[in-house]
């Protein structure tokens, strides 16, 4: 059973009793990501998400490690684009002491000079590591070149140049002026029951002072670009997109379908052309990502530097076999198979439960009913997806990002027209 309950300061609570589990899981929230950061603040929410596992007036990092091994949690933490999440999954028995501790982390980290400085060096090291993995790196920088001059444009973890002038006041500052309760949603699913619940952590959460940060997202323009970062490596790693839905859009289920069929499984157009039929590449795939206010469709491939040129223009060969409604019914009953396949034995997570509840209460500010979304799936048509194509794969709209020893010949003008 669903219950939502929202406190004076804006703060809201969204629990699910699945009765039959005998686990929790639970999260706390935060509506704020590196969207929201300034570029002289890039890196900050992830970098405030790592400190807030570093001690708090009552414990230290190691009493809160041993708290949740003594508890048998799994707890972790992570840093979006545009939300940070603080959770646990545990027995039953142990949620209120798993709830004690993510609301003392949450609320009562202590951010000390010290641990700030030990903890950079290990994001430093994070850095370093994404650009020691290139097909990571081109990601990177595919959405440097995708969302240009915009935070959105920024990795997660930020750059090493902000990330190692951060000290406990840039920390606190931002902690104070971002996390604020309207912001907050707390969310838990399992073996539990909502008014319980809600004495856990109503005391703690509803005394937070409500305040507005004046806060506005801008949506970001797209332009078409083409960009070559040489380098020496085996292959040549290729992402190649175009603005798509974002996460309102009515038509986020054609999108999905439509990204599966074309390079979301191992009987999607691309990964029989470019892998099975030409042996072009090893990994090829396509994926989404969208936000509140954009979106983005994007093909990963790595591929040998010789035939580099050959696996983008198959690529966009097959993004204009679908714009001509060159269709099957049956692939696309397939992917929708696939897509609804993917949604019902997620249900057996309670996690699964808790990020889709969390989310949807952040993104729609209601629950999303997985039954309405396997509907929404099972209604969507060839035609559809033809016009969701025409309506994004048009002229001017393909970018392309390639990382490590280019071949050296052009890209030809009208190569990337779509």
């Amino acid at each position: 059973m669903y219950k939502k309950t929202i406190f004076d300061n804006g703060l809201r609570v969204v629990t699910e009793s699945v009765p039959h589990v005998k686990s929790v899981s639970v999260g706390i929230w935060v509506n704020i990501g590196s969207r929201d950061e300034k570029d002289s603040e890039a890196g900050l929410s992830h970098f405030l998400e790592h400190m807030l596992f570093k001690g708090t007036s009552t414990r230290s990092a190691l009493d809160i490690a041993k708290e949740f091994d003594q508890v048998g949690g799994l707890a972790n933490a992570f840093t979006s684009k545009e939300c940070t999440c603080f959770h646990a999954r545990v027995m039953t028995e142990h949620l209120t002491r798993v709830t004690d501790l993510l609301t003392d982390i949450f609320l009562h980290s202590t951010l000390e000079s010290e641990d700030i400085d030990r903890e950079r060096q290990v994001i430093l090291q994070e850095i370093n590591m994404i650009e020691d993995t290139p097909d990571e790196q081109v990601h990177v920088l595919f959405n440097q070149n995708f969302w240009t001059g915009t935070p959105l444009g920024r990795s997660v973890l930020g750059m090493a140049e902000t990330v190692a002038g951060f000290d406990r006041e840039d920390l606190a500052r931002y902690l104070k002026r971002r996390y604020l309760p309207s912001k907050i949603v707390i969310a838990a699913v399992g073996d539990l029951e909502h008014e319980n619940f809600l004495n856990l952590v109503r005391p703690p959460f509803e005394a937070l002072p409500e305040a507005g940060d004046g806060l506005v997202r801008i949506a970001p323009e797209v332009r078409e670009t083409t960009a070559i970062s040489y380098k020496d490596l085996e292959q040549v790693h290729l992402c190649l997109g175009t603005p798509f839905t974002t996460a309102v859009d009515e038509k986020r289920y054609i999108g999905a379908v439509l990204n599966t069929l074309l390079g979301g499984n191992m009987s999607s157009r691309l990964f029989q052309e470019v892998r099975e039929n030409r042996g072009l590449a090893y990994s090829i795939y396509s994926f989404i990502s969208n936000y509140a206010d954009a979106g983005l469709l994007g093909i990963y491939a790595g591929v040998g530097p010789e035939r580099a040129l050959e696996a983008i223009e198959l690529i966009v060969a097959e993004l204009k076999k679908i714009k001509r409604e060159d269709l099957k019914d049956s692939e696309v009953k397939s992917a929708k198979e696939y897509l609804k396949g993917g949604i019902v034995l997620s249900l057996d997570s309670i996690d699964n439960l808790m990020i889709h509840l969390a989310k949807n209460e952040i993104t729609f500010k209601k629950r999303v009913t997985y039954e309405s979304i396997l509907s929404a799936v099972d209604e969507v048509t060839p035609s559809q997806i033809v016009e969701l194509a025409n309506r994004y794969f048009n002229e001017d709209s393909l970018s392309l990002t390639a990382l490590g020893p280019w071949p050296g010949e052009d890209i030809q003008e009208g190569s990337l027209k779509l």
